[in-house]
């Protein structure tokens, strides 16, 4: 697959309405019509085809690998790596001022770029997510960050115990036993949950989207 192939493929594919409302999802032969959802779980055991993951709430679940599976690795990253013209993704609620606090920041590398916007998430109350392209980045003054989507933009402020995430491309070696994982997953027709996308975290890191 090229890279080009690969983004035109990911675009759609972390979003919740936008970051993650992206239709159906064709699973081999038996796909169904089905909206996504995230199942936030650490992998337990690697098979040919699936895996068996235990949830944060403790349920067990297999799931099974979509031929055309998608993987990205989740790494810790710093303050410093969100520049002007970075894209970004952050999960926040919102303050008195109308700014966005925010509960975790994800870099994306040069030239991925998905889910472009403002939107509803699940992470805590009046959650939301926000897509789009760094303007201004003010570390001294209570880091805060400017993002701008097609449609407007928000300011975001980072407390400093906030976690911030890089995404990279990944591939199956990132599917281990003990690794944390944001796994989007469809009801196929014959009722298996399927994994089209994953983020995994790498040297233990929990994917905090």
């Amino acid at each position: 697959m090229t890279t080009a192939q690969f983004l035109r493929r990911l675009v759609p594919a972390l979003a919740a309405s936008t970051f993650l409302a992206y239709g159906s999802l064709a699973i081999a032969q038996t796909a169904a019509t089905t909206t996504p959802v995230r199942v936030r779980a650490t992998i337990e055991k690697v098979n040919a085809d699936n895996l068996e993951v235990s949830t944060r709430a403790g349920k067990k679940l297999t799931l099974k690998l979509a031929p055309d599976l998608i993987l990205l690795s989740v790494s810790h990253a710093a303050i410093t790596d969100i520049k002007s013209d970075s894209f970004i993704g952050s999960a926040a609620i919102p303050q008195a001022d109308g700014s966005l606090k925010a509960l975790e920041v994800t870099v994306f590398p040069p030239g991925m770029k998905s889910g472009e916007g403002h939107y509803a998430w699940d992470l805590g109350k009046k959650s939301t997510m926000t897509n789009g392209t760094v303007g201004d980045v003010v570390v001294t003054s209570g880091r805060t960050i400017t993002v701008k989507y097609p449609d407007g933009e928000k300011k975001i402020v980072v407390p400093a115990d906030v976690p911030i995430v890089s995404l990279n491309k990944g591939d199956r070696s990132l599917l281990v036993p003990g690794a944390h994982a944001v796994f989007v997953v469809n009801k196929a027709a014959d009722g298996s949950d399927v994994v089209g996308r994953a983020l995994v975290g790498v040297k233990g890191v929990v994917p905090p989207m």
